[in-house]
Order: structure tokens, then C-alpha cells, then sequence
């Protein structure tokens, strides 16, 4: 890798070949900008192309839906383990687009809509809607007509993502939620219209400028929020504001070697947000309670419009936007899933498979819905391969043995404990780092208002 001279170096041989003449804070300010629209984009290619894990791949306006629980081999950022997705990737370029969702008999599930910079915009589901049949229009952002018997959700971008989750509590549920998910339909009122899809980069331009260039083409195709306008116009000096051919692929090797560096800095800044972001910070847990609730434009059907639930900074709504990318795509508000992290132990220091810890939840977490907390690796916080299979522990892990209190005292290792108890309450961690996260499923008051707190993941003694 070779690096960048300095932060202000001289790109003018750069912008001479090309539109783009941007110090490195400018590059990296347009990296934390437009990650969120990059890297969801490039999930909804993989969903549309190859799939992703139990996920198949499914075009655009038709679910794909995982019929076994996620594993190591899904490879997507902090997936959950609690659920089954039923993932949709939504392109109203055809038009109005209806969704049928079944009677679920008080199951609980819930249908999350996000656009392509990555705001929920939408809920459908348990707690937003009930769980009796129902359905919905969904239309384009300047759409106007008919919508006859069904609820409208509005889309802020032509193409959102409909992130699908259904409860199961162990396989002898499958069967009843696959006719569920079979029963969720996406229907195009006009069926022969053919989507218009993802714009498509340029592929001649050098690897270093890929990502500018992705985000160049999709800010064109999907504008962002008219209160981030003023911002991606500051960027320009990046190019990402020329329309047309791709002013990226005539860089000299020299310049776009400095890019790299740029690039390699810009990526470093995006570690930093998600490892020591604003969230507040109890007993080495980071409270990422508030980590998506950067969206303060667009409240359909679900979706809350409460201050509570909006940053009110907007230069950290920008970089906190980005890290929640980063750490946990299509994570909800939380409202309807409250997250809480913690990559240290008691001691303060990183947690490790190297090493035995336990978690003495007394009480358990308070909750309308389910509790889990599921394992990750670092820094990819994907699952993790261990010799029982088990990805998460929670309220609804059969044969978990409470203490005599009635608390529940999770072991956490890489090697399998030898005390039976410990082993049936056994989290497998990996032989490296790791990070756990905590879910609550339609959280009580209690959780958001810091009333409850989880304590601290506690180091064995050696």
C-alpha cells in the first residue's frame, strides 16, 4: 500500500485528468457520508444476485426467505439468530407494488423498511400493526392515485430493502412459519413492468476509486434527504457530483495510488466511529439504543416520529449513521429491538476465547416479545462455528438451568465448560476476539430509560 503524502497533499495533477480535486479530510468526509448508501447497495446486489447464507438469491419485488435459523455461513454483518428473515429487495420503478401479509395468530414478527441511505421508514408487524392480515400499497416517492382498500407506505427511494423477521422457538416450528413466509407476497400492480435495478459503475475505473465512484452514481440515482443536500454539494471537489461519463477513469497510476492511501485512512476514520462512537457506556456494554435513529425525514406506517427517537446533531447523525452500517445493517429502532454490545470484560479488557466468563442476568431482561444475546466475531461480527451450534442463548434456548434465585448465569469460553450446569448454559465464543450483543424484542420502558442495566460480562478466576 502506498500512502498519502499528507492531509493536504496536491491533487492537482489529479484534477487536471479528472474532476476530482479533494484533500484527504474532504475524502474522508465523503467516505462517512455515503458508506451507508455504498455498502447497503451492494448487500441488495448480493441478495438479488447470489443471496446471502440460507437466503437465496430472489429479484427485485420478490421475497427471499431462509427456511432454517442463520449460521456462520451467513456472511452478513451481525445477523441474528433468533429468526427467520424474509428478505425482500423492493424496485418501484415498476410502480405500485402491493404486499399481503397473513393472520400470524399472535406470532411475533416484523416486516423493517429501509431506504437506500439506510432510514427505517416503516414497520409492519407485531407491535406496529398487529399480527391479523393485512394489505399494503407500496408506492414511489412522488406518486399519486387509487389506493383502494390498502394502507399506503410511501418510499423515500425507488429502491428499499423489506427486512423480514419471523419468532421460532425450535424446529418444531418451521413448518408453521414457512406457510407464514410462503403467505407474504409482493404483487406489482403493473406485472409486465420491468425494473430499472441498481445504476451501474463504471468498472474501467481503479479498484482505489470504486468506492467514490459507487457512490457517485447511486447519489444520483437515489437523492439523499433534502436537509443532506447542502452536504454531498460540499463534496463535489470528490466528483462524486459529475454526471455522465465516470471522472475516475483516466486517474494516472501515481494518483490513484494516493488514492489508496486516502481510501485506507477514510476506513480507518469509519473503525473509529463504531469502536468508540456517542453511545453511552454501563458496565462496558455500549448502549447503541439510539445507533439507527439518524432517520428525521420520512414516518410511515411503524415508524415513531418522536424526538426520542432522533439525533439531533447532525454532524455526529452522519458519522453515527455510518458506524451503524458498519456494525449492524437494517438494525431497527428501538422501539422495536432495543441492542446493546460490549467487546470488554469486568477488567476493561478485550474478550477473548482465551479465556472463561460468565454473565449473571438477575433478573432477566424485561420484554413484550424475547430476549438473546448471540456471539460475533471481530472484526467481521459474523457467527461463529462451534462443536453444539449454538449462535445465541435467550429466554426461549431450551434447558437452560436457572440458579436457585432464579437467575439465569451464562458461561462464556471457547472450550466446552465441564460443570453440567455451565454446559447447559454454555455460549461458544471463538479461540480470538469477540463481541456478543444483547437484543430485546419490543424492550419495556424500562430498558431505554437505563431503569434496567445488564452487568458487566465478569472474568473468571485463573
Amino acid at each position: 500500500m502506498i500512502s498519502s503524502p499528507g492531509l493536504c497533499a496536491d491533487l492537482g495533477s489529479l484534477s487536471r485528468m479528472t474532476a476530482l480535486d479533494a484533500d484527504r479530510p474532504t475524502i474522508t468526509q465523503a467516505y462517512l457520508y455515503g458508506f451507508p448508501l455504498v455498502f447497503n447497495l451492494d448487500q441488495v446486489t448480493r441478495y438479488t444476485t447470489t443471496g446471502v447464507g440460507a437466503n437465496p438469491a430472489a429479484p427485485f419485488n420478490t421475497f427471499s426467505h431462509a427456511r432454517t435459523l442463520a449460521g456462520p455461513e451467513d456472511t452478513f454483518v451481525t445477523i441474528n439468530n433468533d429468526t427467520l428473515y424474509s428478505m425482500a429487495q423492493v424496485d418501484l420503478s415498476v410502480g405500485p407494488v402491493v404486499l399481503q401479509v397473513p393472520d400470524t395468530a399472535g406470532r411475533y414478527y416484523v416486516l423493517q423498511f429501509v431506504d437506500a441511505w439506510t432510514n427505517n421508514f416503516a414497520y409492519v408487524g407485531h407491535r406496529a400493526t398487529g399480527t391479523g392480515a393485512g394489505r399494503f400499497l407500496l408506492v414511489p416517492p412522488s406518486w399519486s392515485g387509487d389506493t383502494g382498500d390498502a394502507s399506503v407506505i410511501r418510499f423515500p427511494t425507488t429502491i428499499a430493502s423489506i427486512v423480514g423477521r419471523w419468532a421460532v422457538n425450535g424446529d418444531h416450528e418451521l413448518a408453521e412459519v414457512h406457510a407464514l413466509q410462503d403467505s407474504t407476497t409482493l404483487t406489482p400492480q403493473d406485472p409486465d413492468a420491468v425494473p430499472v435495478g441498481l445504476a451501474v459503475p463504471d468498472p474501467s475505473v481503479p479498484e482505489s476509486a470504486v468506492f467514490l465512484e459507487k457512490l457517485r452514481v447511486w447519489s444520483q440515482q437515489f437523492p439523499p434527504a433534502p436537509r443532506d443536500r447542502p452536504l454531498q454539494d460540499s463534496l463535489a471537489s470528490t466528483g462524486i457530483a459529475v454526471e455522465g461519463a465516470s471522472p475516475y477513469v483516466s486517474i494516472p497510476l501515481s494518483d490513484a495510488a494516493r488514492l489508496v492511501g486516502d481510501m485506507a485512512a477514510a476506513k480507518d476514520a469509519l473503525h473509529t466511529v463504531l469502536t468508540h462512537g456517542s453511545s453511552p457506556e454501563v458496565d462496558g456494554w455500549k448502549l447503541t439504543f439510539h445507533a439507527f435513529d439518524y432517520n428525521l425525514d420520512y414516518f410511515e406506517i411503524g415508524a415513531l416520529d418522536d424526538e426520542r427517537f432522533k439525533m439531533s446533531d447532525p454532524e455526529l447523525r452522519i458519522a453515527e449513521r455510518a458506524g451503524a452500517a458498519l456494525g449492524g445493517l437494517w438494525g431497527n429502532h428501538p422501539y422495536e429491538a432495543a441492542y446493546i454490545m460490549t467487546y470488554v470484560d469486568d477488567h476493561g479488557d478485550q474478550l477473548s476465547g482465551a479465556r472463561t466468563y460468565t454473565l449473571r442476568l438477575a433478573p432477566e431482561p424485561p420484554v413484550s416479545a424475547f430476549w438473546s444475546l448471540t456471539m460475533y466475531s471481530v472484526p467481521d461480527f459474523y457467527l461463529v462455528e462451534n462443536p453444539i451450534a449454538r449462535y445465541s442463548i435467550g429466554d426461549r434456548t431450551p434447558g437452560l438451568v436457572r440458579d436457585e434465585d432464579g437467575a439465569l448465569t451464562i458461561t462464556i469460553s471457547h472450550e466446552r465448560p465441564v460443570d453440567p450446569t455451565a454446559a447447559a448454559n454454555w455460549l461458544p465464543a471463538p479461540s480470538g476476539e469477540f463481541r456478543p450483543v444483547m437484543r430485546m424484542y419490543e424492550p419495556d420502558p424500562a430498558v431505554l430509560e437505563r431503569r434496567y442495566t445488564v452487568p458487566a460480562i465478569t472474568r473468571s478466576q485463573e
